[in-house]
């Protein structure tokens, strides 16, 4: 199949086009940095997802993988518009198998830089819509959002001792996700998975749902 993964030159975009290159698929890739991977089956484009003028022309996508995104620069613009916008020229067709958005834990509880959580907010209820437009080809759509993941975009708390403590008091699991962790669930949702569609998938170690029973 042909994939097509936004952001996908470093961190969990980067770990998701090597999951499905290994997979044996095909495999394009769009970010405004150069292209960090070497395999014949990579093909990577300098996108800047906000500008449509610059979306190439491709093969049929058979999963779309929405993963570029940013933290406090144009937030609604790259998170929100652009994943609307990638969506609608390669993810809305008959062909389709899949469409994948990564959202955020932030949006089941609002913690987190405020339009951060709202451009996130929009992009999990989006993946809903986007759900029942493809859901007649048979093709599935989600949202899986992530807490903590190792990556060097979260080094300044992951690098600091006293955050990292206070998040890890926070996260019953007591560690964050891997990069590959995410992308063997991007693979599963999109290629194992084909009847959970429209959902928003939280994944964070419990974060979220951590919760202290007093009693006498």
């Amino acid at each position: 199949m042909h994939i097509l993964v936004t952001g996908s030159s470093r961190g969990i975009g980067k770990a998701i086009a090597e999951k499905f290159l290994k997979e044996g698929h095909k495999v394009s890739g769009f970010d405004v940095n150069p292209g960090t991977i070497d395999n014949v089956f990579y093909t990577h484009y300098i996108v800047d997802i906000r500008k449509k003028s610059m979306y190439p022309k491709l093969d049929t996508v058979d999963i779309l993988i929405n993963n570029a995104g940013v933290q406090g620069a144009d937030d609604v613009n790259v998170n929100l518009l652009g994943t609307i916008d990638i969506t609608e020229e390669y993810g809305i067709h008959p062909e389709i198998k899949s469409v994948l958005m990564i959202g955020s834990a932030c949006v089941h509880t609002g913690s987190e830089f405020p339009v951060y959580a709202a451009s996130k907010g929009g992009v999990v209820t989006y993946a809903k819509n986007v759900a029942l437009r493809i859901a007649p080809y048979g093709a599935t759509c989600n949202s899986l959002d992530f807490g903590g993941v190792i990556t060097e975009l979260n080094a300044p708390v992951i690098d600091d001792c006293e955050l990292w403590n206070k998040i890890m008091d926070l996260t019953p699991l007591k560690r964050w996700m891997s990069v590959e962790e995410t992308a063997d669930w991007a693979y599963f949702m999109t290629v194992t998975n084909r009847f959970c569609t429209g959902q928003n998938i939280l994944i964070d170690g419990l974060e979220a749902g951590n919760a202290t029973f007093v009693w006498k």
